[in-house]
């Protein structure tokens, strides 16, 4: 197994767990192709208890009989029944507009009173035709395909099963209904991204349904609800069990899982609510449950790239890079939120993975790095720029980050603070060339930077980093023979430039974090300082 592979399959595959349970039974109508459901006993709910329901589609729907299973099934058994009921009203070949039309939206929310929740996943089937197959099609129409997008945008047509007229929308708008109507009763909507199909391109995991995944994110942050980015924790397991493990979990096509992959994905979802900030679900949780490590890094939001088939440039770091989830929370910004502004998404996608508070050695022993490194590709370019948080000694660091100076092989064995297991500390250049060499060795050009600077001021100058991270990195930098990239110079000489005054709005705290103008002019920086690397090789990706 590769490397990165291994250390980071000790953070994902806890996921691993086997269970059924009887889920809600749907009673509306099949669309033609889809043969009918086993009639199931609906498990009847405890009035006085909060429910969990689940709106979606095959993936999450009852067994047929046979090979296929749905999350939706096993789901029950990590929770408490003494505490919490579990709904599952997910129907087979649903997308967003045939769940709402078919009746099943109405049904699930003639049940659901305030104090429940609703797990909304869709996306399987919102990409199908919407009224009519494409000229010789030999699939039967299913007429429940919706717009793209989450615009208010809509057509009218008349329906070619119903007969009746209809305006269809975009997937955003029937996601935007779903969820007014469940705050309306006063419960709590929770958006997830659809679960993956068992595709591998070229050896690669296909981590993406259509754009459907980012339009369910993009909803949630729009109308302030969580969401469960539920592809993405399962592509991070799928990858590391590799193909031939990963079709042991599907029940003969590559959409519908058997009763052990509903089980892995199920064990999945409930990471994914146990790990969102503010936390929605305290002391519900079963046995089985509770044994599920939560996911610890949902609440970032962290990109990938948008399209597989295109060059990737990504960046890692700490906060001054990308700050937070990357949504400006008081008014923090990091450089990399903005280098859009430069780069043509329609040749290059921009992915920013840096983390706030980390420095190479916990971006790798907290599995960042090897996360990332999945998601690389020959041809692609890593921009690493850490240093703001290196700083302290190895005795007193809570946080499990500090490693010891220099860039030679040195070592020390230490307890770590965070995890309370035995590590091996490296020096700060190790980690950098490890990022540099793993890059290398997946056919990614890394390029180092130093840390941009402080808002420390001294006789009228920007202080300049002269000692520590950012002499390291050029150090790295020449005995690897990679490119460099003196950010802390660059930056300093602008504030310089700028005067004291102005660099002071630029800043979006006392010394460390800017603004959005403040990230926006360093990204500019930034931008040029790329382009100006030996062989300008950007140039063709340049706005």
């Amino acid at each position: 197994m590769n490397p990165p592979l291994v250390r980071i399959a000790a953070f994902l595959l806890p996921l691993l767990a086997f269970a059924q349970t009887p889920p809600f039974a749907p009673d509306a109508p099949m669309a033609p192709d889809q043969p009918p459901v086993p009639p199931l006993e609906t498990p009847a709910l405890n009035p006085a208890l909060p429910t969990l329901f689940i709106a979606g589609d095959s993936t999450a729907e009852h067994n047929r009989g046979g090979k296929i299973q749905g999350w939706g099934v096993p789901f029950a058994e990590y929770f408490d029944p003494t505490k919490i009921n579990v709904a599952n009203h997910a129907v087979g070949g649903r997308s967003t507009r045939t769940f709402i039309s078919g009746g099943r939206w109405e049904k699930l929310l003639a049940g659901l009173k305030q104090g429940d929740f609703v797990i909304i996943q869709f996306g399987h089937n919102d990409g199908d035709d919407i009224n009519e197959r494409p000229p010789g099609s030999t699939m039967p129409l299913r007429a429940r395909g919706t717009l793209p997008g989450t615009g208010s945008d809509s057509r009218d047509i008349v329906n070619a099963l119903t007969q009746q007229p209809e305006t269809v929308h975009s997937f955003g708008w029937y996601l935007r209904k779903m969820v007014a109507d469940v705050k309306a009763k006063g419960a709590t909507p929770i958006l997830a991204s659809p679960t993956l199909r068992n595709l591998w391109p070229d050896g690669r995991l296909d981590r993406g349904i259509g754009r459907h995944r980012d339009w369910s994110r993009d909803l949630a942050r729009e109308a302030g609800v969580a969401f469960v980015d539920h592809s993405r924790i399962i592509a991070d397991s799928y990858q590391v069990l590799g193909k031939e493990a990963v079709n042991g979990y599907f029940g003969g096509d590559h959409t519908h899982t058997n009763a052990a992959g509903a089980d892995f994905n199920a064990s999945a979802m409930v990471a994914g609510l146990k790990g969102l900030r503010p936390a929605l679900f305290k002391d519900v949780f079963s046995a089985k449950g509770a044994a599920v490590k939560a996911d610890e890094i949902g609440w970032l939001a962290l990109p990938e790239p948008a399209d597989p088939k295109l060059p990737s440039l990504f960046f890692i770091g700490d906060s001054t890079v990308r700050n937070g989830g990357g949504d400006g929370k008081g008014g923090q910004w990091g450089w990399g939120d903005f280098m859009g502004a430069h780069l043509d998404f329609a040749k290059l996608n921009l992915v920013n993975r840096a983390i706030g508070g980390l420095t190479g050695r916990s971006f790798v022993n907290q599995g960042h790095w090897a996360r990332a490194l999945l998601l690389m590709k020959p041809g692609d370019f890593v921009v690493i720029q850490f240093g703001h948080n290196d700083g302290g000694s190895l005795d007193k660091d809570p946080r499990a980050r500090v490693s010891l100076p220099g860039t030679g092989e040195e070592t020390q064995e230490v307890d770590n603070a965070a995890t309370g297991q035995k590590e091996t500390v490296h020096t700060n250049g190790w980690y950098l060339r490890k990022f540099v060499r793993e890059a290398r060795a997946a056919g990614v050009t890394p390029v180092l930077c130093s840390l941009v600077p402080r808002k420390i001021w001294k006789d009228g100058k920007m202080t300049r980093a002269t000692a520590g991270s950012a002499v390291w990195a050029r150090e790295v930098a020449a005995q690897e023979g990679v490119a460099f990239v003196d950010l802390n110079g660059l930056v300093a000489d602008r504030y310089d430039e700028l005067g004291w005054d102005k660099t002071n709005l630029l800043f979006a705290d006392e010394h460390t974090h800017t603004s959005r103008e403040g990230a926006i002019e360093n990204a500019l920086i930034v931008a040029r300082a790329l382009r100006a690397l030996p062989g300008d090789p950007l140039a063709k990706f340049a706005r």
